[in-house]
């Protein structure tokens, strides 16, 4: 597979789970991921989330299956093996409980506006790399669910621009979370809503 600056390689066993065997160009996996994602996306729009039931492992895992599981077989089960990003594999589980629960404490005592906790949350699950693929597509959707359903806000922009693909929509968002990584959340901050 072609992958573009920033994507994790998937690994042979991981690529085998491809549920589509018609795919055979990146273009063409793009579309049917983004059909997937599309119907996820409506599924959210359709429901209404409490706190207490949307920072939870199983939310976090159906939202990637929703997202993926019409591509592929792995959508929604954390990775098995560790990437060129993230915490390592035997860690995922520990460190989204931790990202769980300190999103329910920045929520309860107000300690960030309701953009930076949705946009901190978003950075934080797409370094623990939670799944093989699609981490940054899964965290900004967790993100707009965080935005909308939780704060009754508009959801994000994301620079409107196709994140997947090489442009320079996607060079700003990678600098915008290197410095998040660097705990400067400026440029994510203002990028989310560009």
């Amino acid at each position: 597979m072609f992958y573009i600056h920033g994507q994790t390689p998937l690994d042979d066993d991981e690529q085998e789970a491809l549920l589509i065997q018609a795919i055979t160009t990146r273009e063409e996996l793009d579309e049917f991921e983004q059909q997937n994602i599309e119907e996820a996306i409506q599924w959210t729009l359709m429901r209404n989330f409490r706190q207490s039931s949307l920072f939870t492992e199983a939310f976090v895992k159906s939202v990637h299956q929703r997202m993926y599981g019409n591509v592929w077989a792995w959508a929604g089960d954390f990775r098995k093996t560790n990437k060129n990003i993230g915490v390592d594999r035997w860690s995922v589980a520990v460190e989204l409980k931790a990202l769980l629960d300190d999103a329910g404490f920045w929520i309860a005592n107000k300690v960030f506006s309701p953009d930076e906790i949705a946009v901190r949350f978003k950075h934080r699950i797409v370094c623990i790399h939670c799944f093989s693929n699609g981490n940054g597509r899964h965290s900004r959707l967790m993100a707009d669910i965080i935005i909308d359903k939780l704060f009754r806000r508009d959801v994000f922009t994301w620079g409107a621009g196709n994140l997947s693909m090489d442009s320079e929509d996607r060079t700003v968002y990678l600098n915008a979370l290197r410095a998040a990584d660097n705990g400067d959340y400026k440029l994510l901050l203002s990028f989310a809503r560009s």
